[in-house]
């Protein structure tokens, strides 16, 4: 599995502790060990450009994710496909912001939104109510489950 942790913002962000998330929430999906995963930080002005170009609303989001050869999660019993999974991009400062509205660490918001974004590169969906309910939920085990065998802190 190769997965790329690129930090072009200023903002300490722990990407080993990405890594570790993407990697397991990989693991747990099934994915091809073989796949391919990039995990991109960009400050709020990149942030901007994407959401305005590629989904048409204004200002920076807190994730992007652009699916490359459409892998799914691998069932029981089947080969999973091999290829390029995908890119996950992440806004640092936005994450921080939805972190302390939330009331958790910035860290756990960065991992949260890792999860939810391979969920997207992985075809899962939230736009009707039954998908949001599924995602939702896989997303909450994924990320527990990983904490939970983290076994320290998330700052």
């Amino acid at each position: 599995m190769s997965i790329d942790v690129l930090n072009e913002t200023d903002e300490r962000v722990d990407e080993l502790e990405l890594l570790a998330c993407a990697r397991y929430c990989m693991e747990q999906m099934r994915v091809h060990p073989q796949a391919d995963l990039c995990i991109k930080l960009v400050d709020e002005p990149a942030m901007s450009v994407l959401h305005e170009q590629w989904m048409d609303l204004p200002g920076p989001t807190d994730v992007m994710s652009f699916p490359m050869d459409e892998l799914r999660p691998g069932r029981e019993g089947q080969e999973p496909e091999e290829g390029t999974l995908g890119d996950i991009v992440l806004c640092p400062s936005v994450a921080t912001r939805q972190a302390a509205e939330a009331g958790h660490a910035p860290m756990e918001e960065m991992l949260l939104l890792t999860t939810h974004g391979i969920l997207h590169l992985l075809g899962y969906d939230h736009a009707e109510p039954d998908e949001e309910r599924e995602m939702f939920e896989l997303q909450r085990q994924l990320l527990l489950t990983f904490l939970a065998t983290r076994n320290r802190p998330v700052d």
